[in-house]
């Protein structure tokens, strides 16, 4: 598995990363899921122990995913080892009224961190980033003082920010611009190109850069059709609703032939599209069983600029009118 700096923080991460969300389980909020649908835990702790196996150090989680059980299972196979780099989120929780809430309050934030290094069984966080804050929360400075508080205390290695699903460019500028934190997660994939500008700013400057949602809540494994639904405790069902996955499936028609030339998958594909820009740190594809751990850490090359090229003009001509209206549905 080839590694990669990210950033400058001295941490060397694995190219293909896990995205832990998924073995958070079906967790709902009231009747808004926030999870992935039903999940099996012996299988999840399979997942992460065999993707480790194949060369995967780098481990990305929130609080939030599973309301702390995605943490949880991170914690029982891992622990305080050494040779994993462990990112978690922090700013999502119950709200009083019982509602997804954001919080940044210092009060909040220390009670956070605590809770998280307990369910990962950590005596340090290694890169812990502010979760979907948005630019008034960071013009506030209030989260980025706690974050600062956190690293000089030792409770973290290193700070950043995991920007909101579809647009970085507010958030992102904000924390480029005044020098603060050390990395950014930000949506990039074939189907959502849009944080490429961003994404080139920022390694300019020195932040790690991981790329999320690589292959856009599975749409880019090419294993749905237009007769695919999801479960209700799955947050896709109201993301991916029959019309849009069908706008979103013909778009795509138009990338699978490079699969065929390469010889690889689609999900290859999608990865290696994300890897050959040499600004990404880490890609973290979201995986919840041992096959998926194979199959999201095989056959990631490089394409060639031409390649390259056609992909970021299908974009711009056709997939990114499907992203606005992803974006609409929420």
């Amino acid at each position: 598995m080839q590694r990669r700096a990210f950033g400058k923080t001295g941490f060397q991460v694995s190219v293909i990363g896990f995205g832990a969300w998924g073995i958070g389980g079906p967790a709902m909020v009231h009747d808004i899921p926030i999870g992935w649908g039903r999940v099996d835990d012996a299988t999840s702790e399979r997942a992460l122990r065999w993707a480790f196996e194949l060369g995967v150090n780098f481990y990305d989680t929130a609080d939030f995913y599973g309301l702390g059980h995605s943490e949880e299972l991170i914690g029982k196979v891992f622990g305080n080892r050494d040779d994993v780099i462990i990112a978690t989120k922090i700013g999502n929780r119950i709200g009083d009224d019982g509602n997804p809430a954001v919080d940044y309050s210092k009060k909040y934030m220390l009670a956070a961190c605590e809770a998280s290094l307990k369910r990962l069984r950590r005596d340090r966080i290694d890169y812990y980033q502010l979760h979907s804050a948005r630019l008034p929360h960071l013009e506030s400075g209030e989260c980025i003082e706690v974050m600062e508080d956190l690293k000089r205390l030792g409770k973290i290695r290193a700070w950043g920010l995991s920007v909101s699903t579809y647009r970085a460019d507010p958030e992102a500028d904000f924390l480029i611009d005044h020098g603060l934190g050390d990395g950014l997660q930000l949506v990039l994939n074939i189907m959502n190109q849009r944080a490429v500008r961003v994404m080139k700013k920022a390694a300019e400057h020195g932040y790690g850069i991981i790329a999320r949602m690589p292959l856009q809540f599975g749409l880019l494994t090419g294993k749905f059709t237009k007769s695919t639904r999801f479960e209700k405790n799955d947050h896709r069902s109201f993301r991916m609703t029959p019309d849009i996955l069908a706008l979103a499936l013909d778009a795509l028609e138009g990338a699978w032939p490079l699969a065929v030339k390469y010889g690889i998958s689609k999900t290859s594909l999608a990865l290696s599209f994300i890897a050959s820009f040499d600004e990404v740190s880490t890609i973290i594809p979201g995986i919840k069983t041992p096959e998926q751990a194979e199959a999201n850490t095989k056959d990631i090359l490089k394409l060639s600029d031409e390649d390259m090229a056609f992909l970021r003009k299908l974009f711009n001509e056709k997939l990114c009118r499907v992203v606005e209206r992803m974006e609409k549905q929420g």
